[in-house]
């Protein structure tokens, strides 16, 4: 491991230590908002400096057994020591690959809840349909992982599912593994309502959205329009009955967000403008990586919504994540929230990109 790359983790280390002592301070422990941030700091540096600290143990061994070849004549000692230096040896190039990993630039909306969108596209009823399975699928996959669901606003099919959903999706690390899913899902599959049996194929997008604050995105209330109207379809005791709907528009963007599954007016404004702060906050992205040519250049794509990431066979039980070349024949499992093994492999797709970013840089 180079020097340069040694000096940052033995920083890194001393700041830990450093805000150990800070911890232990009385006056430390009466600022919430310090001890709040000392700790998301921590939490932050944590595994590095644990896996710097067992790189350091292992280095040790391997010049205490170097020593001991050189200096000791006993041969039971000298094998003793060679077994341990080969040993170290190896240990220390995983541990190596483990801290260059660590090391890698990390996405800052990785620790964020998300907002879903998710739209019937392309195969009319069915693609709606196929809307409604999604929502479904990642609502499975939510709760084996202790995550927790809050509908924001939907329209919904009269042939089933929906035309448009937003949910919000709260919990630990929930952008680090669930922004893979933005993109064009494509199904293939003989829907209800054919007689004659024939696989149609339909797609429904998804855009998946880091949830943002007030303090990242900028909003002025001279810039909105907030409008009031009455919700349609399931929700609340007052669908149908009062103006509890809410739809705001950003006058300059032109970004509209609404909600109307709220209990309250209040409680539907809270929710569109969260959901328009992460329209904003993407549509903003979105232009600096068109001014950059490409802010995110590895190969599981963009998140646009129109670019098929997956597709869903269902005659043949086979899902298909185009951009690692996975095929699992168990789209069963899949859409009973199994998405670990398709998520696994974009995570070290990723990784594996950011390396070589990193190499060539």
């Amino acid at each position: 491991m180079n020097k340069k790359t040694l000096e940052a983790l033995s920083v890194m280390e001393n700041r830990v230590n450093s805000i150990d002592q800070l911890l232990q301070k009385e006056e430390t422990l009466k600022d919430i908002k310090l001890l709040t941030e000392l700790n998301k700091e921590r939490a932050n540096l944590q595994e590095v400096v644990e896996k710097y600290q067992d790189f350091k143990r292992v280095d040790q061994d391997i010049e205490e057994a170097k020593e001991i070849l050189e200096t000791e004549k006993d041969e039971e000692m000298r094998g003793l020591a060679k077994l341990q230096l080969e040993e170290a040896q190896e240990a220390i190039v995983i541990i190596e690959e483990q801290l260059e990993l660590l090391l890698l630039p990390k996405d800052p909306n990785d620790d964020k809840n998300v907002i879903f969108e998710i739209r019937g596209a392309a195969g009319g009823d069915e693609a709606n349909i196929f809307a409604g399975d999604l929502f479904r699928l990642y609502t499975r996959f939510a709760e084996k992982n202790n995550w927790k669901i809050d509908v924001m606003d939907m329209n919904e099919s009269a042939a089933g599912g929906f035309s448009q959903i937003s949910f919000m999706v709260k919990g630990d690390k929930v952008y680090s593994k669930m922004k893979f899913e933005s993109g064009s899902h494509r199904v293939q599959r003989v829907p209800k309502t054919d007689s004659k049996g024939r696989i149609q194929t339909s797609t429904a997008t998804v855009a998946v959205l880091p949830e943002v604050t007030d303090v990242e995105v900028d909003i002025k209330n001279s810039d909105l329009r907030i409008d009031t109207y009455r919700a349609s379809g399931a929700g609340g005791q007052h669908i149908n009955t009062t103006d509890s709907a809410v739809r705001i528009t950003h006058i300059p963007t032109g970004i509209v967000a609404a909600s109307q599954d709220g209990r309250s007016q209040h409680d539907n404004k809270d929710k569109a403008m969260t959901l328009l702060r992460a329209r904003i906050y993407e549509a903003e992205l979105e232009k600096q990586q068109s001014e950059a040519a490409s802010l995110r250049k590895n190969a599981v794509g963009t998140g646009a919504r129109s670019e098929k990431i997956r597709t869903y066979n269902y005659a043949q039980n086979r899902v298909t994540d185009h951009r690692v070349n996975l095929t699992l024949n168990k789209l069963d499992q899949v859409m009973e929230g199994n998405l670990d093994e398709i998520i696994v492999e974009l995570v070290n797709d990723e990784q594996k990109n950011k390396m070589i970013e990193h190499i060539e840089g």
